[in-house]
């Protein structure tokens, strides 16, 4: 285990982070995450929740991995281009502006914001600074009192179908909620989280059925449509792992059990048995069409997220099912998705990992799933002491 910790700082030190800071950070501000493999921009764009991410991980690069002047410098100007031109008139994050920050694509998303309370969380935690936890606390009662009221809530680039509510905003806030109890240490940013976690371990996780459902009626009530059967296995990977870290730091280690059981299912259940990889995904009962559009495409961010989740679930339980599916999957995304010549991942691959040219949800290449999995990835690894 001590050569994969190697390895897998050595892939972010030599490749993943030189990728992004030789092609993507912009000296007019922010970065830009519209750029092809071999760091070519495609477009000059800049999607707000990509810089929200992109403040979280130059934070979490100088907090967790190095205290490099330079990544904290990056987070401050992606942060001061973000508070600058990131939120309209009611103070609500926008989804899209112009290379300059005017406004493109208004406030569709309350995922956004979720990224927003990570990435200003992250970059506190770096500066001890109170600016950029006031923006976080900020965004959180906004988006607490959205949630809260019960209204339809916009998150693009998907859509909730009608009479449903999606898993989707309880699984960004139970974490986002989180951290923030963690810096505030006020009780009620617990609360709301664990909330939010309860909601995602007891509603969408469908324990008779092994797997976790996208959408549930908005009594909390299993949908049999195709909506309602529709199962994204890395999602749900990604979803456990969220609520393993609130549940580890509450010492409540029969739920991070639960969490690692239901990770043990979605790699079961989301396998393709043909070719290896993670379906994107899959209807509950296997009926076909899938609901969800691309779903036996292989794209690089259920792959990365089952990675991280299964060495997470290993240092927790040590069963050995997680270190035979993680190197399974290592292989996998190992032999396929890095772009040698140039650093970082291809993205978008179809079910024979075969280049796909459609953009699935949005036309980015974000620093986030796979540069957060390997920092998470070194982390518990070096907490495992290897």
């Amino acid at each position: 285990m001590g050569d994969l910790r190697v390895f897998l700082e050595n892939h972010l030190n030599q490749s993943i982070v030189p990728f992004w800071l030789k092609h993507a950070i912009d000296p007019q501000g922010g970065i830009n995450t519209c750029i092809g493999d071999d760091g070519v921009i495609l477009c000059y764009d800049k999607y707000m929740w990509s810089q929200l991410r992109a403040i979280w991980t130059f934070s979490a690069l100088y907090n967790r991995i190095e205290k490099k002047q330079q990544y904290l410098d990056i987070a401050r100007q992606i942060a001061a281009f973000a508070i600058r031109h990131g939120r309209d008139d009611q103070q609500r994050w926008v989804f899209a502006v112009t290379r300059e920050g005017k406004p493109l694509i208004g406030h569709t998303s309350i995922y956004a914001g979720g990224f927003a309370i990570l990435g200003f969380s992250e970059l506190y935690r770096a500066t001890g600074e109170k600016q950029y936890l006031e923006v976080a606390l900020d965004t959180a009662r906004r988006d607490r009192d959205r949630i809260n009221s019960g209204e339809s809530l916009p998150i693009a680039p998907y859509e909730i179908p009608p009479g449903l509510k999606t898993h989707g905003v309880s699984m960004m806030y139970s974490l986002a909620f989180h951290e923030l109890a963690k810096d505030t240490g006020d009780p009620m940013w617990a609360a709301e989280a664990l909330k939010h976690a309860r909601e995602v371990m007891d509603l969408y996780l469908q324990k008779d059925r092994k797997a976790l459902v996208e959408y549930i009626k908005l009594d909390g009530s299993f949908d049999d449509s195709p909506p309602g059967r529709a199962v994204v296995p890395g999602h749900a990977i990604e979803s456990m792992w969220f609520q393993i870290h609130q549940f580890e730091h509450l010492g409540m280690r029969d739920q991070s059990l639960r969490a690692i059981e239901a990770m043990r299912w979605h790699m079961e259940l989301g396998w393709d048995k043909e070719y290896g990889g993670l379906f994107l995904g899959l209807d509950l009962d296997g009926k076909e069409p899938p609901y969800w559009k691309f779903a036996d495409t292989k794209l690089w961010w259920p792959q990365t997220e089952a990675l991280y989740g299964l060495l997470l679930a290993y240092s927790i339980s040590r069963e050995e099912w997680c270190l035979d599916w993680y190197w399974k999957m290592h292989e996998v995304a190992f032999k396929h998705y890095p772009v040698k010549e140039h650093g970082e991942w291809t993205q978008r691959l179809d079910r024979q990992f075969q280049p796909l040219k459609s953009v699935v949800a949005l036309p980015v290449k974000d620093p986030f799933h796979l540069p957060r999995v390997l920092i998470f990835s070194i982390e518990v690894l070096r907490k495992m002491g290897v």
